[in-house]
């Protein structure tokens, strides 16, 4: 998921420096979710981790 959201990331700057102002936000728009819900598995598998951890 990291990986997509760094390809959008990559697709939004080359776009924007082509011009293409709509195509770039709406890359940087979905890199952005991707990432956030990329951070948002990694706390909860990290907490789900801790928690079998501590059985």
């Amino acid at each position: 998921m990291l990986y997509w959201a760094l390809v959008f990331l990559v697709v939004a700057i080359i776009a924007g420096a082509l011009g293409f102002g709509g195509i770039a936000g709406a890359s940087a728009g979905i890199a952005q979710i991707l990432f956030y819900i990329f951070l948002i598995l990694l706390v909860v598998s990290l907490l789900f981790g801790l928690f079998r951890r501590a059985r």
